[in-house]
């Protein structure tokens, strides 16, 4: 059975010659030379572009939450604006290099909220969380360059397993605590919400080896030049999901003391 990442942005499904070729023949495209055809250093150039949109954003907010405004409403706005983006994008690819920097743009309206929030209760938390994703992220890429991590199926098999498992946890977790006055064992800081924690950050760390493996491939089957935006969007959504679980885990460390 071949698995591969559930990023909806970076799927085999969307990385694959014959999806890009019939997306290609809709919009009349054709590949004539390297200019046209993904890239590594493209796709990185594009994942800069966006992460500097984001970091924008997110500083709109922050500054407006540290002027006394209510950014909550923005905040809750962006998140879902951005997903909504994502879900477009899934399914249209080829619309990526609009909807990708829209995303970073909503995206950085919630991140800029919500680490504003935890800052004010947590001093130095939100620095300390930029820090460990932006460390986790090269130590990450340097492991796969170098080829100390190899991507097999077993390997894509575990983490899209753990990573849908944990999605499944979230969304049951989050509708029944709504009708009821149960509490998911992920909250509070206990020994066993901590431990959580670490290993949804571990399950969203390996989610980078996944993207990085299929901007790789995608590269190496020269897909369309969108399909850059389309991974970077992609492995945009990896590195939020990471700085979330690690401000969630550092404020539980944080409480504790």
């Amino acid at each position: 059975m071949n698995f591969n990442s559930k990023n909806p942005f970076l799927s085999n499904k969307r990385f694959s010659s014959n999806a890009v070729s019939k997306a290609e023949e809709v919009h009349q495209t054709q590949i004539i030379d390297y200019n046209q055809e993904m890239t590594v250093s493209g796709t990185i150039n594009k994942t800069a572009i966006l992460f500097l949109i984001l970091c924008g954003a997110a500083m709109v907010t922050w500054w407006m939450f540290f002027q006394q405004m209510n950014v909550m409403p923005i905040a809750i706005g962006g998140a879902i604006v951005g997903l909504i983006l994502v879900v477009i994008s899934a399914f249209k690819p080829q619309a990526s290099p609009y909807l990708a920097p829209g995303y970073a743009l909503f995206e950085g309206l919630f991140i800029g909220g919500i680490s504003a929030i935890f800052e004010l209760k947590f001093p130095g938390i939100v620095l300390n969380a930029v820090a460990a994703t932006l460390v986790t992220f090269l130590v990450c890429l340097g492991l796969y360059k170098f080829k100390i991590v190899k991507v097999t199926e077993q390997f894509k098999s575990v983490v899209i397993a753990s990573t849908l498992a944990i999605a499944t946890y979230y969304l049951i977790s989050w509708v029944v605590s709504m009708f009821t006055s149960w509490q998911p064992v992920h909250y509070g800081n206990s020994m066993m919400s901590i431990g959580i924690s670490v290993f949804v950050i571990i399950i969203a760390a390996l989610n980078l080896f996944l993207d990085f493996d299929q901007i790789e491939k995608g590269a190496k089957e020269r897909m369309p030049k969108f399909m850059e935006w389309y991974g970077a969007m992609g492995l945009m959504v990896t590195l939020v999901w990471l700085y979330i679980e690690f401000l969630r885990l550092l404020s539980k460390l944080s409480s504790k003391d």
